[in-house]
């Protein structure tokens, strides 16, 4: 108990100090957070090896935040979005993904390697991203929207590309001395539970698409009963149990299905977003939301290896630097195709 009351006090003491100054200096609170991480982990050691386990539950905050999102939009607005998110979207992580792989074999990366650099590096942080822009204002300009368009094509692009990552094993097939051939592959021991293993290909599908509409019609015919039973309770803490209850039930669910738990929150948010109780949820919900996000931007200060980077800062900064000018520039391109103008296309 002792050790983490002291783990708690570090974090929160960080948080406290370095945000504010990052706010008043105009730079927004991720920077501050990750600041605040890197003071308490490479520089002054206050926190160790927990910091990695810590990260996987504050990960959290990112579902909650998608879950939020989705209580902003409502169904017809997302529809409205379909050709940003399928044509935007979809060129971006296409356009991506192969001029990363393209600059990965022209350094020497044989080409299943340079695509699975490119499927990762395609990707961009929701989490940094939304939340600077909401801190901002902007999530609401033509700038912010498309850009959101973007990240939550992203997020969806994560499910195939995770099941084609084991495909792209089997060029590291090692033939044994009895004629068989062993794949490198993770620990099965170490796999998490799943609903979908040993399904065949129509059988996760079923599934799948079981627990989506699951959630859809838990959304439209359960959730108003359930807050309506509380209510006779009359006590506040009783919304925020069900609230968390929600979130944290979705994305169990959508784990064990093989899919991203922040998809699943952010359907679960837009099928509420008409729903009478979207206030209280929404309320409920922004606490946990702001603490976890933050936590999980220290935690991701706290990681950072300075040794790796200081033993090779050149190459490694080039190569940031390259791949940052690369992904700006295929999005310019797509932002004037898709008639983003000024400010709205530099913000994108």
């Amino acid at each position: 108990m002792e050790g983490f009351l002291y783990q708690a006090t570090i974090y929160l003491t960080a948080a406290v100090i370095a945000v504010p100054i990052a706010a008043r200096l105009g730079l927004g609170s991720v920077l501050g957070y990750l600041a605040a991480g890197i003071l308490i982990g490479p520089v002054l050691h206050l926190v160790g090896h927990e910091t990695h386990n810590l990260q996987h539950f504050a990960e959290f905050g990112v579902v909650m935040m998608l879950f939020l999102i989705g209580l902003e939009l409502e169904p017809k607005a997302l529809w409205d979005m379909r050709h940003k998110l399928i044509g935007l979207g979809g060129l971006q992580v296409v356009l991506t993904m192969l001029a990363v792989m393209g600059a990965g074999m022209a350094f020497g990366l044989d080409w299943n390697s340079a695509l699975a650099v490119g499927m990762v590096l395609s990707l961009s942080s929701t989490a940094i991203v939304l939340q600077t822009l909401s801190e901002k204002g902007l999530t609401q300009t033509q700038g912010g929207r498309s850009a959101f368009a973007v990240l939550l094509t992203q997020d969806i692009a994560v499910i195939p590309m995770i099941a084609f990552m084991p495909l792209l094993a089997l060029s590291a097939a090692v033939l044994l001395p009895d004629g068989s051939i062993t794949l490198s592959a993770p620990d099965a021991t170490q796999e998490a539970a799943s609903l979908v293993d040993g399904l065949p290909g129509w059988g996760v599908t079923l599934v799948t698409l079981g627990a989506v509409v699951a959630i859809i019609l838990a959304g439209v015919y359960l959730i108003g009963p359930l807050f309506r039973f509380i209510h006779v309770a009359h006590l506040p803490e009783m919304y925020t149990a069900l609230a968390l209850a929600i979130v944290i039930g979705i994305a169990s669910l959508m784990t064990l299905v093989g899919l991203s738990p922040a998809l699943g929150t952010f359907l679960a948010g837009v099928v509420l977003a008409n729903s009478e109780f979207r206030h209280e949820l929404e309320s409920d919900i922004q606490p946990f939301k702001g603490l976890l996000l933050g936590l999980f931007f220290i935690t991701v200060g706290a990681g950072i290896d300075f040794d790796s980077f200081l033993s090779d800062p050149f190459t490694i900064v080039g190569i940031a630097v390259g791949l940052m000018a690369l992904k700006g520039l295929i999005l310019f391109i797509l932002g004037h195709i898709f008639k983003l103008r000024l400010r709205n296309l530099v913000l994108f």
